[in-house]
């Protein structure tokens, strides 16, 4: 049964009817009783049945939520005090705190995302609603439609998608971690990952062959820079079929898997979803005979183009579907794979707009899923439901194994079967510092494990970038360093020594802080508590710690990073949660590395810094690191078992507790609890009490025996804390930061860690690159929160051509600042550049926001003569001014161009006219549009038409060109070319 939302007109808003399930304080909303009888299954539930089954409960809800019906969209508003802040929504860019920004629920292939992309690869449609007294709420949609989240209006959440779908809220409870071990009940868990994964991983697209893939482990070993993993990218494959190899490259993949093993590696190889269409190809054929393929509205398969040309896509939906792919996993786990990175299942498809399958093709989806439905309904799930095909296929090979899956796609609850990370980044800083809040949204949103590509995976990272990079991403639950091809080398001797330093150092602290890790991903794996989390986890109340993006914790262990490239972390003052934090390093302290401060009140377990996890041993000398709280107290936990397996299951593991004691001036540490069936392994334990400034006392003794630690008087531990602060000070002073060594320009992925130059005044934000081209990379507008210009590093963005061919002199060439004006009173925000475009001639352009029209962003290009040779009578050769900036597309099958042209016809463009050319009377009159209906915006160009000879629209997957061109003749000193034109967001209802 379909709900209608019924005509155009909006239903007034009524009360959501609710009733409890799973335990107390989760409720399900619904608009009526048919509306919750019309709903699909949930997908992102573990046991479905658990959101349809009342519970008894004399709870009722602290908030209920009001529908309304909107052309066939189905609004759901929550209102809360001023004051609540909102997280969550999953993977998104931009600022931690979501107050003011809008989410699109739609798994999108979103390269050189920016912080005001609205949709990127993975959809969790929850939110996370911290209460000004602290209590915590959280709010899932679940749909798997493609759901708008607004959250532009202060205190109020606005949840708009197709009905019929239920509202299933947690809490209000007493802290944000109660929240989402709430949500875990419901959504699940974590998978256990393997110890080995919790170490560093190498990666890049792509190593070549076998032979670059063994040298880059044998440097990590002879630099004795610990790393645990090897990635394999798409070009292992023989021409992209997945599940095979190139014959001439990777010939012997068990070889290659055994020389890694004996090197202390695990290798992981990539899996896309698309099979290359080919009569012959094992892979293509099995899939065929066996009727796996998703269908075209009209019963054939679907046919997209990605890596190896054709393909065709499992439809992951059905069950049969997936246990074909799990069988093909796990004959490909017989080569010595020890995981598999699926990638591209957004589903990506090349070379039509939208990057994605048309909506209306067809899943065969089990009824527990929802049946036979159109793309649109499982779009979201359907890398989700792949990661998933992947994670039992690894089952089926080995059950005495934990599997190990990387996801780029996935929707809430994928944690279940797959880690994941951010994305295609950029090499900048801007993007060092959002990964920070992008791998706490996705904690926040019931998935611990990820973390981003370290470096950035687009872009020439420069040496203080990288290092400053790994530094922090040491500290992510998930390590990994990946790059772009076509980019240099991206590995952590690739920068210069003083950068090499930097990432062992940080390397070697991760190694000595796994035991924690391990815990952490225990606690997380049994619980649902977040691995990573913002600040204010540790005092909700205080709305000082809401903001805060440059610090996170792991347990009680705060991270504190500088992620500005002139200061190092030395030099900003920490914001720090009420209460002791103690500040600790391992010997290694540096301005380019984080800062660690340790609760007061707890205790965590290190062990040795060793080259790889499989180095390890029981018998290590455990180290217990302790901060007393303001009563002599601290408690922690270790988590130990084999590290992989499940032995853990069955009692197979060791859980100690520790508690810390202060008796005058005696310390006393002991284990006062134990869980578990292992015996005590005989080791040697290092206690290290920390006193603040980083002063510690030492003793050791036994693990399992009472260690005690004598306490020298208050003016003494005055004394050494004080000496310890000015040692590190002076350490601090005389280290400099890594050096930013400039790289050379003229290949793809130049250099893009130099600051670009930001405009950013009235409703704009602009970001602009003189020495590539002069390119706009980025154009924010603020109020919308929208970043309309997409941009790779090496083209697109705003460029400017000076001749009728693509990418003609202009869009690469290095140009200078001629002037730059700050706002002032009464007077512009500007930016004036020139390039040299050859033969006597320079492109400049005037960048302004006025400051008596701040609604608008004013471009003025010219071609002008400055030194055209006597001899050509002062004309210089032919040229055109070609402005062509690259849009994207927010929403593609949303999103069309219109106009008025000069002779009055009126026109929309929509995405499937392919390229359009208006020249004479069909020229737009002076104004054009990129209109997206979903987000009520319209992007106005406005230019003079005396000086556009021809306006060309240009669709391309997931952007569109909007092209003015001048004329074509040739300039003198008194007849430059030029174009003026500005930009203006209007919105409509």
């Amino acid at each position: 049964m379909n709900v209608s939302g019924g005509d155009s007109s909006e239903t007034a808003p009524s009360d959501m009817i609710f009733e409890p399930i799973l335990e107390d304080g989760v409720f399900r909303f619904d608009c009526s009783v048919e509306h919750r009888k019309a709903a699909f299954p949930s997908v992102s539930f573990k046991n479905s049945k658990d959101r349809e089954l009342p519970i008894p409960s004399h709870i009722v809800p602290a908030y209920i939520p009001t529908y309304s019906l909107l052309e066939e969209q189905q609004v759901v508003t929550f209102e809360f005090s001023p004051g609540t802040s909102f997280y969550g929504t999953g993977e998104v860019g931009g600022q931690l705190e979501r107050t003011g920004k809008r989410v699109f629920t739609w798994n999108t292939d979103a390269w050189g995302y920016g912080p005001g992309t609205t949709s990127l690869y993975q959809s969790h449609p929850w939110v996370l609603a911290v209460l000004p007294s602290g209590e915590t709420l959280g709010v899932l949609a679940d749909t798997t439609r493609k759901c708008e989240i607004d959250l532009r209006k202060e205190g109020v959440i606005r949840i708009i998608s197709p009905p019929s779908y239920p509202i299933i809220t947690f809490g209000p409870f007493s802290t944000p971690t109660a929240v989402l071990q709430s949500l875990a009940h419901a959504v699940g868990t974590v998978f256990m990952p393997p110890k080995w994964a919790l170490g560093y991983h190498q990666c890049r697209w792509s190593y070549m062959s076998d032979k670059r893939v063994a040298e880059i482990a044998q440097t990590f070993r002879d630099k004795k820079i610990p790393s645990d993993v090897i990635w394999m990218d798409i070009d292992y494959m023989d021409g992209f079929r997945c599940f095979t190899f190139d014959k001439e490259r990777f010939p012997d993949p068990s070889a290659l898997v055994k020389r890694l093993h004996n090197n202390g590696f695990k290798a992981i190889w990539m899996l896309d979803p698309g099979i290359k269409q080919e009569e012959g190809f094992d892979v293509y054929d099995s899939g065929s005979k066996n009727n796996v393929w998703v269908k075209r509205a009209d019963g054939n398969p679907f046919i997209g183009e990605v890596w190896p040309g054709p393909c065709v896509f499992p439809d992951y939906t059905n069950s049969k579907a997936r246990s074909w792919w799990a069988n093909l996993v796990k004959d490909f786990i017989s080569n010595g794979v020890d995981g598999i990175w699926n990638d591209m299942n957004e589903p990506a498809v090349f070379k039509v707009v939208t990057k994605t399958m048309p909506e209306n093709n067809i899943h065969r989806g089990d009824n527990e899923l929802g049946g036979v439905q159109y793309h649109s309904h499982y779009h979201n799930v359907y890398g989700m439901l792949m990661a998933r095909s992947t994670y039992e296929g690894m089952e089926l090979a080995d059950k005495n194994k934990r599997p190990f899956v990387l996801t780029r796609a996935g929707f809430i609850g994928s944690q279940r079967y797959a880690a994941t990370w951010t994305g295609d980044n950029l090499s900048t800083w801007e993007h060092l510092h959002m990964s920070i809040s992008m791998v706490l949204q996705l904690g926040i949103s019931g998935q611990p494990l990820s973390g981003p590509d370290i470096g950035g995976f687009a872009g020439n990272a420069t040496p203080r970038l990288f290092g400053r990079w790994m530094g922090v991403g040491a500290m992510f639950p998930f390590c990994r360093g990946h790059s772009e091809a076509g980019t240099d080398n991206h590995e952590p001797w690739s920068f210069g020594e003083e950068c090499e330093e930097v990432c062992r150092a940080a390397l070697r602290r991760r190694y000595q802080l796994l035991p924690h890790f391990y815990t952490l991903f225990y606690i997380a794996h049994t619980t649902g508590a977040p691995v990573a989390a913002p600040i204010f986890f540790a005092d909700p109340k205080d709305f000082r710690l809401r903001t805060v993006e440059n610090a996170f914790l792991l347990g009680s262990l705060l991270i504190h990073t500088s992620t500005l490239s002139n200061q190092g972390s030395h030099e900003l003052q920490p914001l720090l949660p009420r209460g002791t934090w103690l500040r600790f390093d391992f010997e290694d302290s540096h301005p380019d590395l984080p800062t660690l401060y340790l609760q007061g009140g707890s205790i965590i377990a290190l062990g040795p810094p060793h080259l790889h996890v499989g180095e390890s041993s029981l018998s290590d000398d455990l180290t217990l690191l302790v901060s007393l709280d303001e009563n002599g107290k601290a408690v922690g936990l270790l988590f130990e078992d084999e590290g992989d397996g499940y032995g853990y299951r069955e009692g197979r593991y060791l859980i100690t507790h520790y508690i810390a004691e202060r008796q005058s001036s005696t310390v006393t540490v002991k284990i006062f609890k134990t869980e578990g069936e292992w015996q005590r392994p005989k080791r040697r334990i290092h206690i290290q009490l920390l006193l603040g400034g980083g002063a510690m006392l030492h003793a050791w003794g036994m693990d399992g025996e009472i260690v005690q630690i004598n306490v020298p008087s208050e003016s003494e531990v005055s004394a050494l804390i004080s000496t310890s602060n000015e040692r590190f000070k002076l350490h601090m002073e005389n280290t400099n930061l890594i050096p930013e060594k400039e790289v050379l320009h003229g290949q793809k992925g130049m250099e893009l860690s130099r600051e670009p130059v930001e405009l950013n005044s009235g409703d704009w934000k602009l970001n602009i690159v003189p020495w590539i081209g002069g390119r706009i990379l980025s154009m924010t507008h603020v109020p919308s929160g929208v970043q309309w210009l997409h941009s790779r590093i090496e083209m697109n963005g705003y460029e400017e051509y000076s001749g009728t061919e693509y990418r003609s002199a202009g869009c690469t060439e290095e140009y200078n600042i001629i002037e730059r004006d700050l706002e002032h009173a009464g007077e512009d925000e500007s930016l004036i550049l020139e390039g040299d475009v050859g033969g006597g001639l320079v492109l400049r352009r005037k960048i302004a926001i006025p400051k008596d029209n701040p609604r608008v962003v004013q471009i003025a290009s010219s071609i002008e003569a400055r030194s055209v040779g006597a001899g050509s009578g002062g004309f210089s050769r032919l040229v055109c001014l070609r402005v062509h900036p690259t849009f994207y597309l927010m929403h593609p099958t949303e999103s069309f161009v219109s106009f008025t042209s000069i002779d009055g016809t009126k026109h929309e463009v929509w995405p499937d006219s392919g390229e359009q050319v208006y020249e004479g009377n069909n020229l737009p009159h002076g104004e054009w549009m990129l209109v997206d209906k979903s987000l009520n915006l319209r992007l106005v160009n406005r230019f003079d038409v005396s000086q556009v000879f021809k306006c060309v629209i240009h669709w391309d997957c997931g952007t569109v060109n909007l092209e003015l061109w001048s004329e074509d003749r040739p300039v003198s000193k008194e007849s430059p070319l030029k174009i003026e034109h500005e930009y203006e967001v209007t919105s409509f209802s």
